[in-house]
């Protein structure tokens, strides 16, 4: 018999966040090692848990959730997500400008596979979320990443953007507030990201998932806003984060914009969504309660609050490591320090966060996996409670102890 083998789609897709280090670590829990996974965003295992009034609204509804929906989303959730952006100033927003789908990962799937021709170019940033440049290589289109300046807290480079466009330049997306760096972009930028899509004739996908998750004097911008009438604007967004509900795959995509110069665009994304049937019905339902009732991110994000402490916690302490260096999260779940290549000399960092398993049974991921172009990151996700995190970081500071030491000489074997 033939072997049987992979697609060739899938030669340029990776997903490193769940890739050859969540294997390392597996195999590692099978020998008897309690692994503390700080790989992924996912609240659940950190004692995050739904708002009641969600989960309840939820349970009610499981009776009229058997059956399939509206493949764009049942009614209540839809006119929900437009009702929240017309209260953010996107007056003109309708049902009819919503998609709802399991989660904003599958949005982002069906938007690439409805938008991108072979060989089309997106702009994506460096670092990103990594299904982003994925799901585009996926569609058959080429991802190009440009640069977020560390020194100015992340922000994009909007020189370096509009000296990567070229005429097969279909799309700019942006991911703000951003995994993995914790940026909240400034209005300066999300308007100069704006701008470059007005003048150069790009659509614009900008990822929201994190919006409510903002720090001290931070503010979020939404894009849509400032992209008016005559930029298409696709925004995601969802529950899975601020809400804590990672599982229920509950995430929306609005539509603002010259919507009747993408007509036939919108009709290969309806034909995608019908395609699926539809998304969870019962996670649709938690969309209306979770946008109208009380907030109760508010109780975290603030002094005093988990998510705040721990990420305050996380920035300071990864500081006092000599070598390391992280700007302040201003949003999001995450740290991205960086190891100055002149005290931790890594060719390969994939290959350092497989060590750094073995040795302190702490899963983080390496910076090369959110594309960023040199291995000299990682990222961290801040949702252990303030104790767990002190440890794991302590433990992180003691590896890297042992490597300015010359302690330790990591491995060259390739993993991928």
């Amino acid at each position: 018999m033939r072997p049987i083998k992979q697609s060739k789609k899938l030669q340029d897709v990776r997903y490193d966040v769940r890739g050859p280090i969540l294997v390392e670590a597996e195999k590692l829990e099978a020998q008897g090692h309690r692994i503390l996974k700080l790989n992924i965003g996912n609240t659940a295992p950190f004692g995050f848990e739904a708002p009641d009034a969600v989960l309840r609204d939820m349970i009610h509804n499981l009776p009229q959730s058997q059956g399939y929906s509206d493949s764009r989303g049942i009614y209540s959730a839809r006119t929900a997500v437009a009702h929240y952006y017309q209260s953010h100033g996107l007056t003109d927003t309708t049902v009819e400008d919503v998609f709802i789908g399991n989660g904003v990962s599958e949005l982002i799937s069906m938007v690439l596979q409805a938008f991108v021709d072979d060989g089309n170019e997106i702009l994506i940033p460096a670092p990103d979320y990594p299904l982003w440049t994925g799901a585009v290589s996926l569609a058959g289109g080429t991802p190009v990443h440009y640069r977020c300046d560390e020194a100015n807290d992340w922000n994009p480079d909007l020189a370096d953007i509009e000296a990567k466009i070229t005429d097969n330049t279909h799309a700019l997306v942006v991911i703000n507030p951003n995994n993995p760096t914790g940026a909240v972009y400034s209005e300066e930028t999300v308007r100069g990201l704006v701008d470059i899509a007005r003048r150069r004739d790009l659509v614009l996908m900008v990822d929201e998932i994190y919006e409510k998750i903002l720090f001290e004097d931070a503010v979020h911008h939404h894009a849509a806003t400032f992209a008016g009438d005559d930029v298409l604007c696709l925004t995601f967004s969802g529950l899975s984060k601020a809400y804590r509900s990672c599982g229920y795959r509950a995430g929306w995509l609005m539509i603002s914009g010259p919507k009747h110069l993408a007509a036939d665009f919108l009709e290969g994304l309806t034909l995608l969504a019908n395609m699926r049937m539809c998304a969870n019905v019962p996670g649709q339902h938690a969309i209306q309660t979770a946008l109208g009732g009380y907030q109760s991110i508010n109780e975290l994000i603030g002094p005093g609050g988990r998510f705040y402490e721990q990420s305050m916690t996380a920035w300071r302490l990864l500081n006092e490591i000599p070598g390391v260096s992280c700007v302040k999260p201003r949003g999001a779940l995450y740290c991205f320090p960086r190891l100055d290549p002149d005290v931790y000399p890594i060719e390969d960092d994939q290959e350092f966060v497989i060590e750094l398993l073995r040795a302190e049974k702490i899963l983080v991921t390496h910076g090369t996996g959110f594309n960023w172009f040199e291995p000299d990151h990682f990222r961290l996700v801040t949702l252990p409670d303030v104790d767990v995190l002190t440890e794991a970081i302590g433990r992180i500071a003691n590896y890297l102890n042992a490597v300015r030491a010359g302690a330790l000489v990591t491995t060259t074997q390739d993993h991928r």
